[in-house]
């Protein structure tokens, strides 16, 4: 039988948030991008939560910055040198990473992706995510439908991630241009479309530095973009702020992706038009949930029918509802914000 992941990385890597149980339960490792993101905190407290509640010793690691393959890379080594028994991993590098992934496994241990699936997604045990092409296309929708007939004259700068691909970003990217209408070619990859009304793509690392200065860039090429799709909330904050700096916050449509409860105020606030909502605790959650399973009996997840993971669900969050894009309003979204 398999065994389950535990611990992470050494002291030189980024450690948080590790609640111990007693010295004979089943240990498990939590592994996300970075430990400042909120998403990957609310993720964190989840995970904890569940940890405690079910005996299960809990060691959470994280990247650095978004991106930090490598440190993800030793997180792994060190769980499997301390005899962990499960691992729950939302990678930088979904492709890189597999490598070390099967070294996990290959040594007997469970290894789960949350949020991020890995390229291939099969190269994880399961997989606990928000159906992120289905995200973009949410917002995709939302800002043709409300842009109406002047969809067709839209200038659209792209925030993106970063310039690896395929990543989580691709399907939010690429699931965003299907939603406005606009034929993305390869879906596996950004950037290759034809559309003239795309502006550029940037990268954006996730973070709200990232998404100003590439908001600034897209803006020196085109300042009359109207229409911003955003990888995170933290790049949207940041995208709007250059947009403030020029006088145009007003006039620019921000959509988003994440759903969270800053996230959910900036679209009260008018920051942010529309934002699909995804719900990290709850894959958390669920995860250490299949890690105890998985430790008493060896089962695993099934995916949700129909798909190669299990979907642990989006909602399109927005005051500005749109005919035929169901949505819910902020106060919903406040309540369930990241649940």
């Amino acid at each position: 039988m398999k065994k389950l992941l535990a611990g992470s990385a050494i002291a030189a890597l980024s450690m948080t948030g590790v609640a111990f149980a007693d010295a004979d339960s089943t240990t498990a490792c939590l592994i996300t991008k970075t430990d400042t993101n909120p998403f990957f905190v609310k993720m964190r407290e989840g995970a904890a939560a569940k940890a405690e509640e079910l005996g299960i010793n809990l060691l959470s690691f994280a990247g650095r910055v978004d991106g930090d393959h490598e440190t993800q890379v030793a997180a792994i080594e060190t769980c499997i040198a301390e005899g962990a028994k499960g691992i729950l991993l939302t990678a930088s590098d979904t492709s890189s990473i597999v490598p070390a992934v099967k070294q996990a496994r290959d040594a007997g241990l469970v290894v789960i992706a949350l949020d991020t699936p890995l390229s291939p997604i099969d190269a994880a045990d399961a997989t606990f995510a928000t159906d992120n092409f289905l995200a973009g296309e949410l917002i995709g929708q939302w800002a043709a439908a409300a842009l109406g007939d002047e969809a067709a004259n839209a200038r659209i700068g792209m925030l993106d991630l970063s310039v690896s691909q395929p990543t989580v970003g691709v399907l939010r990217d690429q699931g965003f241009l299907t939603g406005f209408g606009i034929d993305v070619k390869d879906a596996s990859k950004w950037g290759d479309e034809e559309d003239p009304r795309i502006v550029g793509n940037e990268v954006t690392a996730g973070n709200e530095e990232g998404g100003r200065t590439a908001m600034e860039n897209l803006l020196a090429i085109d300042p009359t973009i109207n229409v911003v799709y955003t990888i995170n909330e933290p790049a949207a904050a940041g995208a709007y702020e250059a947009l403030k700096s020029i006088g145009r916050e007003n006039d620019v449509l921000i959509v988003s992706v994440d759903g969270g409860c800053p996230g959910v105020q900036n679209v009260v606030d008018g920051v942010i038009g529309a934002t699909s909502q995804q719900y990290p605790l709850l894959m958390a959650s669920k995860g250490i949930e299949a890690i105890a399973a998985f430790a008493k009996d060896g089962t695993l997840p099934q995916p949700t029918e129909g798909k190669d993971f299990f979907d642990t669900g989006v909602a399109l969050v927005t005051d500005q509802p749109v005919d035929g894009v169901d949505s819910i309003d902020t106060a919903e979204g406040a309540d369930l914000c990241w649940g």
